[in-house]
């Protein structure tokens, strides 16, 4: 299997694509996640900041917080990317935006202390409880 995926939006005006392995993949618990994209979760694959390109159309930037800028499309509102000044030298990848998000399958849960007390999803992973940034 290629290490290249490609992905976008809903209606194709941002695409973008990366060349790394299928790995490092988190559901996220985080409220700021679930208020900015209306899901009870986002699964996110991190990759290399220098492995990531936008191929189409130029994504509108959000800044959710002091540290993170997410990326979505302006046209559809679909949320594609989210940077972290707390890990400049990777991007966070919105897995459902994939081309084939059949291909990655969460590792683990993160920001579990912010989950929805009546979701189970993945009960087999382990999981992360970090700490609170604003």
């Amino acid at each position: 299997m290629s290490d290249i995926h490609r992905g976008g939006c809903q209606c194709g005006a941002v695409r973008y694509q990366f060349q790394a392995p299928l790995r490092d993949i988190a559901h996220c618990h985080c409220s700021i996640c679930r208020r900015s994209t209306g899901g009870i979760l986002v699964t996110w694959i991190t990759v290399p900041f220098e492995a990531f390109v936008w191929l189409q159309g130029e994504p509108a930037r959000y800044a959710s917080s002091t540290t993170c800028a997410r990326y979505f499309c302006g046209s559809c509102g679909a949320h594609l990317a989210l940077f972290t000044s707390l890990s400049p030298q990777s991007l966070d990848v919105t897995i459902a935006t994939l081309d084939h998000p059949e291909q990655a399958p969460a590792d683990r849960h993160i920001w579990t202390q912010s989950r929805l007390p009546w979701l189970t999803v993945d009960a087999q992973l382990p999981e992360e409880v970090q700490e609170h940034i604003d």
